[in-house]
């Protein structure tokens, strides 16, 4: 393990802020690094606020989207622990909607095309690493646009409408990122095994051991009014991106507990979840995942001939798997938010590393903040 320079971390976090703030590619962050369980680096930059006009700070809430995917792997996590699932379980086991699943694209009209029926049933490993094909591709951008509010209401009434758009292609044979329908699937079998509705299970499991308070599919009004303001960025200076009211992601009813991307919470929340990863399951003595599901988690379980590079798929969070990454150690993993959420877990180096923003045009997983916060860090380890 090496240590981080905590003054040359400060100066870096803090020049980048300064120069991004100035240049509207920020409206506003919260950054955070730990090593070692301690707190090196807290610090809230930019000149959007809340949503009640406040400044933005440690209770500022903000929409996570896709960095709820980790979560999700965590509640399958807790199950599998427990014997009460495989990552081997087939998806109709718990979904009968899922037998018979078609394979669908776009033909060269635009129209959706039905190649048959998959040979392979997807199961809940090729949810988890993207290779079930379900929710991916150009047929699923169709999708989101056909599917229906009553079809979107919760997590039960979306499961027939996401069988019958099948998937992308035969799973297991191809890497293609689920940004919703896969998550919100497994999101569901945790509730029919749970008996348990998705948001209480997190709450029990997952939110309360980890002293996650703020972290939710449906804020409260009190958390409306500290949710971040969504930023854009238009002929060079900052604006106000519009969302839809009441929705925490796209246009999503907080009553679908959306395992995709529905989340939304504080830095000092997720911090606390990235904690218990790093400390193999564990947080405040409190075990919630077991040291075998944690480690299934940070290996690629997605081999080089369907996802080649420098990164690829644990358990629901990208894993660095060479050392040309650059960036970050071999061993490094975690995963980023649509709208410029984005943070990592280092076991080497027993870091962990969060960045909250709320932006309308520089957020996924190529965002170019996220590539700067890792350089940032990685740069002041000595």
């Amino acid at each position: 393990m090496k240590q981080l320079d905590i003054k040359k971390l400060k100066e870096n976090i803090e020049i980048r802020a300064a120069k991004n703030v100035a240049e509207a590619n920020i409206g506003a962050a919260g950054i955070a690094v730990t090593q070692n369980d301690n707190t090196v680096y807290e610090g809230y930059f930019g000149e959007m606020t809340q949503q009640n006009g406040e400044k933005i700070g440690e209770k500022t809430m903000y929409r996570l989207a896709s960095m709820s995917k980790p979560v999700t792997s965590a509640a399958i996590g807790i199950l599998w622990s427990r014997k009460l699932i495989s990552l081997d379980d087939k998806i109709e086991k718990y979904l009968p909607c899922f037998k018979d699943l078609h394979i669908r694209t776009l033909d060269a009209n635009g129209n959706v095309a039905d190649l048959g029926a998959v040979k392979t049933p997807p199961t809940v490993l090729h949810l988890l690493t993207h290779t079930s094909g379900i929710g991916s591709d150009a047929v699923f951008g169709v999708a989101a646009n056909n599917f229906t509010s009553e079809e979107m209401a919760t997590l039960e009434s979306s499961m027939p409408a996401y069988a019958e758009w099948g998937t992308a292609f035969e799973p297991y044979t191809r890497q293609l990122y689920s940004p919703l329908e896969g998550f919100d699937i497994l999101a569901r079998i945790v509730e029919i095994i749970s008996d348990m509705p998705y948001d209480e299970f997190l709450k029990k499991n997952i939110f309360t051991p980890c002293d996650m308070p703020d972290t939710t599919f449906a804020p409260t009004k009190e958390q409306w009014a500290r949710m971040v303001v969504m930023h854009n960025k238009i002929d060079g200076k900052n604006a106000v991106c519009e969302m839809v009211e009441g929705a925490v992601f796209d246009r999503i009813s907080t009553t679908h507990f959306s395992g995709g991307a529905g989340l939304a919470g504080t830095l000092p929340d997720y911090l606390h979840f990235a904690k218990m990863l790093l400390g193999k399951g564990e947080y405040n003595g409190f075990k919630v995942l077991s040291d075998e599901y944690i480690s299934l988690m940070s290996d690629p379980q997605v081999p080089k001939s369907i996802m080649p590079g420098n990164e690829r798929w644990g358990l629901g969070v990208r894993c660095v798997a060479h050392e040309n990454y650059g960036r970050l150690p071999v061993g490094a993993f975690g995963w980023s938010g649509a709208y410029g959420t984005h943070f990592w877990v280092d076991p080497v180096n027993r870091i962990t590393a969060v960045y909250m923003k709320n932006s309308a045009f520089d957020g996924g997983s190529g965002a170019i903040t996220s590539a700067e916060f890792e350089q940032d860090v990685t740069s002041a380890i000595l």
